[in-house]
């Protein structure tokens, strides 16, 4: 296993489309196990393939279970190629933040449940209900891989926050010099 960086808001890597993994391979099992680490290191509790560069449809998650005892289980998961199939009417609010937007927590309202086809390591296919937590954390996901997560699409989850509008305009500024080499 690898940590790998994570790429942060306005990168433009994170623009890139995401792409059906044809296939379980090795390297994708390597790219799993390595989004692993690197989520765990973060520490976060999901991760999509496109925020660490590589545009392939992948996610890891993991909702650890805390028991009586205080003790915590984890519960790691893969899926390849997930899709929502269908979503709940009833909607739901949680707090949630972002990997690739550093530090920065919104109140997000999405579908309180919604219905999951994924490809798991062993090519597998299944399909699962979601709810709570879960729900919450695949939907954002699955916002990276469909939207190529934009600048845009970052910005909208960051909702009306202008501290995060001036960090992304003046990241993008402090890069554009970088590039020219100086200051002006």
């Amino acid at each position: 296993m690898a940590l790998r960086e994570i790429i942060v808001l306005p990168d433009r890597k994170l623009r890139l489309v995401s792409k059906p993994v044809e296939k379980v391979t090795p390297a994708i099992r390597k790219l799993a196990d390595d989004m692993f680490e690197t989520m765990y290191a973060a520490p976060g509790i999901g991760l999509a393939a496109i925020q660490v560069a590589e545009p392939v449809r992948l996610i890891t998650m993991d909702l650890a279970k805390r028991d009586e005892n205080g003790e915590t289980t984890p519960r790691p998961r893969v899926f390849i190629n997930p899709e929502i199939t269908s979503f709940s009417e009833e909607t739901s609010v949680y707090e949630e933040g972002c990997l690739s937007i550093p530090e920065y927590y919104e109140e997000v309202e999405r579908p309180a449940r919604v219905r999951l086809r994924f490809t798991d390591l062993d090519g597998k296919v299944h399909e699962e209900d979601a709810e709570g937590l879960f729900a919450t954390c695949i939907q954002h996901e699955i916002d990276h891989l469909n939207r190529g997560s934009s600048l845009k699409s970052l910005l909208v989850m960051a909702g009306p926050d202008p501290a995060i509008h001036v960090l992304a305009t003046a990241k993008k500024d402090v890069v554009a010099r970088d590039k020219r080499g100086h200051d002006g």
